[in-house]
């Protein structure tokens, strides 16, 4: 994982929700002198930003606000860094964020949460790899102090675990992957499904690889959850985790 403080005069009025709050987050291409970036805002920001020429056209990815703190127009960013065949970072944004220096320029485009638990929900589970630890942790964080429930987090490597602030209540289960040839989520999958008592009231987050998102969110219903009551996400796709 690979830290990344971005700040700025505009960050001082970023609307932030806690929890799960994400953006897109436009790079400038390695080739680049100058950042060139289109209008993007609205609902549909994507139609400039493709009418952009491709060889100009920015980086753009998803990510969950790791920290922000408003005073210091401070926003904290966590990458999940990728290792290629010969152990250097795979993937354009995990390679700037190792490469990044004061100055770099970035833009961001708010996205808010996706986190939706209902409010008479009555326990709260919680599952996702290593590209949903920010958003776990921006859970636990922002959750009032009453709720119970479970999180199931899945990591890399035993270093990667972190200090959760998770309510008194909630239970958080590391599953450390260790093997590098593993399908991230898999292992996350394996003790969700070994998670078999559902209160049909609760609610459930299930966010990373996509399989994990999918599969974890049929054994939830199956288990008993409504799905209104489940909140899902593929935020990628393992065969396709070279081009992220």
């Amino acid at each position: 994982m690979q830290r990344v403080t971005v700040s700025g005069a505009d960050f001082a009025g970023f609307p932030w929700l806690g929890y799960d709050h994400w953006f897109r987050l436009f790079l400038r291409l390695p080739h680049q002198k100058r950042f060139v970036l289109p209008g993007i805002s609205g609902s549909r920001w994507w139609e400039p930003y493709l009418a952009t020429p491709e060889d100009v056209r920015p980086h753009c990815a998803n990510y969950t606000v790791a920290g922000f703190r408003p005073g210091t127009a401070e926003m904290d960013i966590d990458f999940v860094v990728h290792a290629g065949p010969s152990g250097e970072s795979d993937g354009a944004a995990a390679i700037w964020a190792c490469a990044a220096r004061p100055g770099d320029p970035v833009a961001l485009l708010d996205q808010g949460i996706i986190f939706n638990c209902p409010d008479d929900a009555s326990e709260v589970l919680l599952a996702a790899d290593e590209s949903g630890l920010p958003a776990t942790a921006g859970i636990l964080r922002s959750l009032p102090r009453d709720p119970v429930g479970r999180a199931i987090q899945e990591i890399p490597v035993e270093g990667d675990r972190r200090d959760l602030d998770a309510p008194p209540g909630v239970s958080v289960t590391w599953v450390v992957r260790g093997d590098a040839a593993t399908v991230p989520g898999a292992a996350a999958l394996a003790e969700l499904r070994r998670h078999r008592s559902v209160d049909e009231s609760g609610y459930a987050f299930v966010v990373g690889e996509s399989t994990l998102a999918t599969e974890g969110r049929r054994h939830v219903h199956r288990a008993g959850l409504p799905k209104g009551r489940i909140t899902f996400s593929g935020y990628w796709k393992h065969d396709a985790a070279r081009t992220l």
